[in-house]
């Protein structure tokens, strides 16, 4: 594998503060606001509701267990496709970097509309220009982040604070002033009767449950930024995600503190409705400033961590190589615009909702090839320095893939039109990674 030589360094100035940072704010999004609604609806019972929420922690944390092995053995900018190009060579990198990178620009689309939307509720007058305010946060945020790593990280260490302040205000005004104005009447659901019936709702549930823990391991695009990786990169990734963990809980039991089951199970935004039992009509719009601050967190994290995916690959010669260019603020300044643009461009198109279902497979396909490269590079390369080590190897790691593969199963169950377009994009992949070396070169 020829590796292309960049002419500028990143700079190696990020730790503990920062990595936590990332991962809550690339976490915590309006998913943990909307998303109890329908596992209550599907599982219709508080402890089977805490219960899986739980599993999908664990599962999270079995995660951040074995990818601390593969950010501490290869700190690297890039993440997955680093570790996938180590163990499967240029082509098996060169599609998991893509469809990473690519499905990390589609929420760079979805989100600022979201966040346009969420603001119209307090400027109405602004209903009719979402796309613009959509595009214009995103130059701003854009901006923020070409100027610099320390501006960038300093806006991503704030926001974070800010929403994890947020949501345990929530959770503590749930339980200071919420409960006695609960209707107890009809407080309940029936729960799946059957054996079958209860895996189905577990199963889906699941899903919905790591869907709202998806980009937690984002402090390992930036293995190559920071100070003392070996140290801060485990640290980093278990305490985002045990802090995750907590929040998710708290706010899972504020609303049933608050909300019946049956409420709650009929609830889109079951957040919004408990703060409108508390405090009556303002109750909507504190969950839509909530909101607000959610999504800008995600925006922010995404928008500094998908261009380092570019960076990697024009580093390593699967893009240009222009890609790998390092302005003096430690920002890769040609990979944020190109993401940027991208990004626009679906904005304005609309077009990214046709890429969910065929990056959605990739996704769950690249987490199966990411740990069976853990497997793979144990036994290929077992003297490279491992400063972490994945705990109960090969148990845990095992444990994982099963559900991983179990998952994978089920998407393609679920979405078969999904899966095909997925196999065919699969299919022409080679030749486009023939062209791109070729021209790269």
């Amino acid at each position: 594998m020829q590796t292309v030589v960049q002419r500028d360094q990143l700079l190696k100035i990020l730790g503990i503060g920062f990595g936590v940072a990332i991962g809550i704010g690339g976490t915590i999004g309006v998913g943990i606001l909307r998303i109890p609604g329908a596992i209550a609806a599907q599982l219709g019972s508080a402890s089977l509701i805490i219960i899986i929420w739980l599993i999908g922690g664990i599962y999270t944390l079995l995660g951040a267990n074995y990818q601390a092995e593969l950010a501490t053995m290869l700190p690297k900018a890039g993440g997955p496709y680093v570790y996938a190009r180590r163990a499967y060579g240029d082509y098996g990198g060169f599609i998991v970097g893509w469809s990473d990178w690519i499905s990390n620009v589609t929420p760079l689309a979805f989100l600022p509309i979201a966040f346009a939307e969420f603001l119209s509720a307090f400027i109405p007058s602004l209903a009719t220009r979402v796309t613009v305010v959509a595009i214009s946060l995103l130059t701003l945020l854009t901006v923020l982040n070409w100027i610099g790593l320390r501006l960038g990280s300093g806006t991503q260490k704030l926001i974070s604070f800010l929403k994890a302040i947020a949501l345990l205000a929530f959770v503590v005004t749930c339980f200071a002033l919420g409960g006695e104005k609960t209707n107890t009447a009809h407080a309940t659901i029936a729960a799946p009767s059957t054996l079958s019936a209860l895996f189905v709702a577990a199963a889906l549930s699941f899903q919905l449950v790591l869907g709202t823990f998806g980009g937690w391991n984002a402090a390992i695009y930036f293995a190559e930024e920071d100070r003392d990786p070996s140290q801060n990169l485990p640290r980093s990734l278990f305490g985002g995600v045990l802090l995750v963990i907590a929040i998710y809980l708290l706010v899972n039991f504020a609303l049933l503190y608050v909300l019946p089951i049956s409420q709650m199970a009929g609830s889109k935004l079951p957040a919004a409705d408990a703060m409108t039992e508390i405090f009556g009509g303002q109750g909507g719009q504190i969950v839509t400033g909530l909101s607000l601050l959610s999504v800008l967190g995600a925006i922010n994290a995404c928008l500094m961590f998908t261009p380092r995916i570019l960076f990697a690959l024009g580093r390593d010669g699967l893009f240009s190589t222009k890609a790998a260019f390092i302005n003096k603020g430690g920002t890769p300044a040609v990979a944020l615009l190109i993401t940027f643009i991208l990004a626009v461009f679906l904005i304005a198109t609309g077009t990214f909702e046709k890429l969910f279902s065929i990056y959605a497979f990739f996704a769950v396909a690249a987490n199966i090839l990411l740990v069976c490269s853990l497997f793979i590079l144990r036994k290929r390369e077992p003297d490279l320095p491992r400063p972490f080590k994945t705990w109960g190897y090969p148990i845990t790691p095992v444990i994982l893939l099963l559900v991983a593969i179990a998952l994978f199963i089920a998407f393609v169950i679920s979405d078969p039109k999904g899966s095909l377009l997925a196999s065919a994009s699969l299919v022409i992949s080679y030749p486009i990674y023939l062209l791109v070396k070729k021209f790269s070169r």
